[in-house]
């Protein structure tokens, strides 16, 4: 996706629900959930084994997320990215990005034909970062 896009994605987008979010500090996803609401961001951490993380209410789902998604952030393994994507299309969710390594392009053609936004093997904070994007 060309950075003009990805920076119109950014920029546009106000609701990111992490999938596979981690309540170990350790981890790359609450690093990059922490990043993300650090920039303005309102995080809906998705990971159906925690209830909390941080104090913030961790849901089991993506349809148990209360608000309509802008983007669904997916940090689990790519076999699991197909049940994802037919969560985040019943979600309505605007688009579909998956952090490093998580590549299945079946899942992200299925993204893309039910009308998604794909970003796909990329880091959504790199990003946020090498656009210069400030947060709001």
């Amino acid at each position: 996706m060309p950075s003009p896009d990805l920076r119109a994605l950014l920029t546009s987008s106000r609701t990111i629900a992490v999938v596979g979010y981690s309540d170990k500090p350790h981890r790359e996803s609450y690093r990059i959930g922490t990043y993300l609401r650090e920039a303005g961001y309102q995080v809906y951490p998705v990971n159906p084994t925690i209830t909390t993380i941080d104090g913030e209410v961790c849901y089991p789902s993506l349809a148990a997320v209360p608000e309509p998604i802008d983007i669904v952030d997916v940090f689990r393994r790519p076999i699991f990215l197909p049940e994802i994507v037919e969560a985040a299309i019943a979600a309505k969710a605007k688009a579909l990005w998956t952090q490093l390594g998580v590549v299945n392009f079946d899942a992200e053609a299925r993204a893309r034909a039910a009308g998604l936004i794909v970003v796909s093997n990329r880091c959504i904070l790199v990003e946020h970062q090498r656009l210069g994007i400030p947060f709001h």
